[in-house]
């Protein structure tokens, strides 16, 4: 994020770059004498009048006008025209008789808003347009320039209806053409109609007018309004999440609390007025986090502010059916809207004719869609419901509540009784609790979650209400919402502190949110001591709470507190959590043949399972089993039965398993596809440690694609978080990901020195589970470097062992070219081809393209170019369908230096060079040193000096500044 400013009093402005720089084209079209429009739309708060005050203060060019609609106006004719009109300065510097300029008008040499001097060659084409707005007697109402009716009457005589729409152009092109003219308008969808259709007219046509540029600003909803519409259009989104912290540091001088900030975001949404609002709203002790904040955060008079004038003009009877719309909003506050049928029923009940929503969709404030009503903007939505009075509220909820019958509609019904309520309610209480977690009720977990949070707000004080919030929060976790859940245990906590069982629920609710989005060491502790106290009263839950705890321990590299976790045998254990646990359990001890026939039962039972959690059990067990393909097949039904549940916490979860097993079957791309996927779902409910791992598998994909920018951000982003919360899990893989692209790029002392620390044994040794597999990465690395041969025997020896036990179905042929890599002669091309039989046993393109490259290099390097062509070609088409680019270019070098053709040849100044040479030359290009390319090209320093001074030479080149250059732009012109 960046933030264009201009010094002065020129405000900030956050997150606008690119609307700032459109803005900016058109002021430049204007200074070269050719003319431009822009169209800014946006709903309200989102910076509209902002961005064109900017504009204007920057616009030293020329002339401005700018004016803002008067929604007072728009029912008088011409009224727009005239305001515009009315900016404009009289040749004296006098405002224009019985008028005041709105806004000051800028002139290139910092004069006041008086136009051009007296007499100045500008002057009278200026006072034309500008009189063209000047009042006349009543007595001379006649026509204006170019045959106009006179613009300038007094609003409360209007010229006639029948002007056509014309005027505005004739004018502008009656304006000195000397100097350039920006005419702003900024909520133009409010002029009255004539003025919008002159408007739209001359904006239509402005390049018939040089130097005259109109920016003008409108309601998201009229950008494709008749008047505007084809006009050049730069629509306002909310700031994203850095752009508004930006903002908020600045209003508050960087004083808020963490968890106030934060707070203040959310409920902002990325408006600016909003959390301009609400930071301004707070007392200093509550922005320091030392007052507790006001709930909500976001009250009537705030969302009003901000979004309230788009209802004050509406007709009461819409503003009371608007008010039945957000109320049956509350039931669903993320759903896709009010059900239409319920609010009718409703509105007619009260006596409300529901033709007054035609009032509220010609406003743009809310539409009917199909079987659903809807708002245009969540706020207006909150403005509605939180800005009526708490009586008209609980009417509007009870009106719903009476329009619902049937037990398909129990909950929703309850709810909005519940709602109406004014005050405690033991018997509502206990009905709508029992209903929101029924089974047979269907309904996603956030209405479970609204539910329960309101049976607690009329239970009497008593320990019901403190288990009810504490399950409000649970459902609040599973369906996106962690800051939610967190506000409902903070309001359990008071009565939670009397019964385990309570406290139990409230831990492990804890926990979970710590082990998707904090340290897991925190979670793992939390989710331990819910296991203790849920222990007695439910048994189920608590060994829920282990697994959780597990899966803790698992993420943080920490194997003994995974044998902790599961170490405690409950009394009475479920028999598919039985050998879960057990088969886990000699897994982690190392006893996989004790650990297979529990395992490959959990897996079998997944073919009937549609409970998401029990499914990416199975899915690790299969992963653990080393059957890849079942890991894929049970983390897609996972997946879709996350979705089917509406659980927004499993999806990302359920997406980044999918991922990880597709990443060990080599379907990079179907992985690719499902950790973006997975990483914008975990970013919208906010589970920094799943974003985390997508970023970990994303920064692996990108290792084989060989894009160095995506893969250093996705593996910077891992880390960033992996860090502070303890993932090791997610660092190994970035790390992985990181020396796997050293080693395709040639890279191999680079990618030996990344691996070690991670292989060999020590403190900053790998993650248990994804050691072993960066192992053979290692071995290649280390011996293509020339360096570590002791290690890579001793990594190569343990990954034997490991590979014995079956886990991976890649891991025989990749010991086989480990052993390969080591051997003397003789023996190394029966163990590449051993290697490459395996190969054709367990599939996958990249791993065996990588085999047949190295026994290429070794063939090559034994003076057999024609057998090293035959394996470098298939090599080179393996990794092209795997899409691994930066291991094909490196096989094409290869190829190049056998004399083979490789499918893309270069030409122009590089192709006077050998193959050798070629190679040399791309090496030194990317800041490789004469010892890095010896080592890639497994030739001597002394070599490569050699034909590095012949490369020099026949390209005519003095430095290796120079032949970068070259290279680059051989390759760029090459790839286009």
């Amino acid at each position: 994020m960046t933030t264009k400013t201009t010094t002065g009093t020129t405000p900030r402005l956050y997150g606008r770059d690119a609307e700032l720089d459109a803005v900016a084209a058109l002021s430049e079209r204007l200074s070269s004498g050719r003319s431009g429009v822009l169209l800014i739309a946006g709903e309200p708060g989102l910076g509209r009048t902002a961005l064109l005050a900017r504009a204007v203060r920057d616009f030293t060019a020329g002339r401005v006008l700018h004016t803002r609609a008067a929604p007072a106006e728009r029912h008088l004719a011409h009224s727009g025209l005239h305001a515009l009109l009315s900016s404009a300065p009289s040749p004296a510097g006098a405002p224009l008789p019985g008028t005041a300029p709105s806004h000051p008008v800028r002139t290139p040499g910092g004069r006041a808003a008086g136009g051009p001097a007296p007499h100045s060659p500008g002057h009278e084409a200026f006072t034309g347009l500008a009189g063209a707005g000047a009042r006349r007697p009543a007595t001379d109402r006649g026509t204006g320039p170019g045959g106009l009716p006179p613009l300038g009457l007094p609003p409360t005589l209007p010229p006639s209806s029948g002007t056509p729409p014309t005027g505005l152009l004739d004018l502008l092109e009656r304006a000195d053409r000397n100097r350039p003219l920006l005419v702003c308008v900024d909520d133009a969808h409010l002029w009255d109609p004539l003025s919008r259709a002159a408007l739209g007219f001359a904006a239509r046509r402005a390049d018939s007018v040089p130097a005259v540029g109109l920016l003008l600003s409108v309601a998201g909803h009229r950008a494709g309004a008749q008047d505007f519409a084809g006009l050049p259009l730069v629509r306002l989104g909310p700031l994203g999440d850095r752009a508004a912290g930006a903002l908020l540091d600045d209003l508050t001088s960087g004083t808020a609390d963490p968890l106030v900030r934060d707070a203040l975001l959310r409920e902002a949404g990325g408006n600016p007025a909003l959390l301009t609002a609400l930071a301004r709203r707070l007392s200093p002790a509550q922005l320091a986090g030392h007052a507790p904040l006001p709930r909500p955060l976001a009250d009537g008079p705030a969302l009003n502010g901000v979004v309230g004038g788009r209802l004050a003009e509406l007709p009461p009877a819409t503003r009371d059916l608007l008010l039945l719309v957000a109320a049956a909003h509350e039931h669903r506050p993320d759903g896709c809207g009010a059900d239409a049928a319920l609010v009718l029923r409703a509105a007619r009940a009260a006596g409300i004719d529901p033709a007054a929503l035609d009032a509220a969709e010609r406003a743009g404030v809310a539409r009917s869609t199909g079987d659903r009503v809807r708002f245009d903007d969540p706020l207006v939505r909150r403005a509605v419901h939180r800005g009526a009075p708490l009586a008209r509220r609980r009417t509007a909820h009870a009106r719903l509540a009476a329009a619902l019958d049937g037990d398909r509609d129990r909950l929703a019904r309850l709810t909005h009784r519940a709602l109406a309520a004014e005050g405690p309610d033991a018997r509502l209480a206990a009905e709508l609790a029992s209903a929101a977690v029924a089974p047979d009720v269907r309904a996603e977990p956030l209405q479970r979650s609204m539910a329960l949070a309101r049976a607690a707000d009329v239970t009497p004080a008593d320990g019901s209400r403190a288990a009810r919030l504490t399950a409000a929060a649970e459902y609040a976790r599973l369906g996106g919402r962690p800051h939610r859940a967190a506000e409902l245990l903070a309001a359990a906590r008071e009565g939670a502190a009397g019964h385990d069982a309570v406290r139990g629920g409230a831990e492990l609710v804890r926990g979970a949110l710590a082990l998707r989005d904090g340290p897991v060491a925190d979670a793992y502790e939390a989710l331990l001591m819910a296991a203790a106290l849920l222990d007695p009263h439910d048994p189920e839950a608590a060994q829920g709470a282990r697994f959780a705890a597990m899966e803790a321990a698992w993420a943080a590299g920490d194997s003994a507190s995974c044998l902790a976790a599961l170490d405690p045998r409950p009394a009475r254990p479920r028999p598919e959590d039985d050998d879960f646990r057990t088969g886990m359990l000699a897994a982690l001890t190392g006893r996989f043949g004790d650990a297979r026939g529990p395992l490959r039962r959990v897996l079998d039972r997944a073919a009937c399972d549609d409970d998401p959690l029990r499914l990416l059990r199975a899915g690790a067990a299969a992963l653990v089993l080393g059957d890849v393909a079942a890991a894929c097949r049970v983390n897609a039904r996972a997946l879709a039965a996350a979705r089917a549940r509406a659980a927004a916490t499993l999806v990302p979860l359920a997406l980044e398993h999918l991922a990880y097993a597709e990443l060990r079957t080599g379907r990079h791309a179907r992985a690719r596809a499902h950790a973006e996927e997975g990483l914008r779902t975990a970013h919208r409910s906010g589970q920094r440690n799943v974003v985390a791992h997508h970023h970990a598998v994303l920064a692996l994909v990108a290792s084989i694609e060989g894009d160095r920018t995506l893969l250093a951000g996705h593996a910077d982003a891992a880390l960033e978080v992996a860090g502070p919360h303890g993932l090791a899990q997610a660092a190994s893989l970035a790390e992985w990901a990181r020396a796997r692209a050293d080693l395709g790029r040639g890279m191999a002392l680079d990618a030996a020195a990344r691996l070690g620390p991670l292989v060999r044994p020590g403190h900053r040794r790998g993650h248990f589970a994804v050691r072993m597999l960066m192992a053979p990465c290692f071995v290649e690395a280390a011996v293509l470097a020339g360096e570590c041969a002791a290690d890579a025997r001793t990594a190569a020896e343990e990954f034997a062992v490991w590979a014995a036990l079956g886990g991976d179905p890649q891991a025989p042929a990749q010991l086989a070219r480990c052993r390969a890599l080591l051997a003397p002669g003789p023996e190394a091309e029966a163990l590449y081809a051993h290697a490459l039989a395996r190969h054709e046993r367990a599939g996958g393109d990249f791993e065996r393209a990588r085999t047949l490259l190295l026994y290429g290099k070794w063939l090559r390097r034994r003076r057999r170019p024609r057998e090293a062509r035959g394996r470098l070609k298939d090599a080179l088409y393996a990794f092209e369908r795997s899409g691994a680019t930066v291991w094909a270019e490196q096989t094409r070098a290869e190829l190049r230096a056998t004399g083979g053709a490789a499918a893309r040849e270069t030409a122009g100044p590089l192709a006077r060079l050998t193959p050798q040479q070629l190679r040399i030359a791309r090496c030194v290009a990317e800041g490789a040193t004469n010892r890095e390319v010896a080592l890639r090209l497994s030739i001597s320093p002394r070599t490569v000096d050699h034909h590095l001074r012949n490369v020099f030479a026949l390209l005519g080149i003095r430095s290796r500044v120079e032949l970068s250059r070259l290279v680059a732009r051989e390759e760029t012109v090459g790839a286009g």
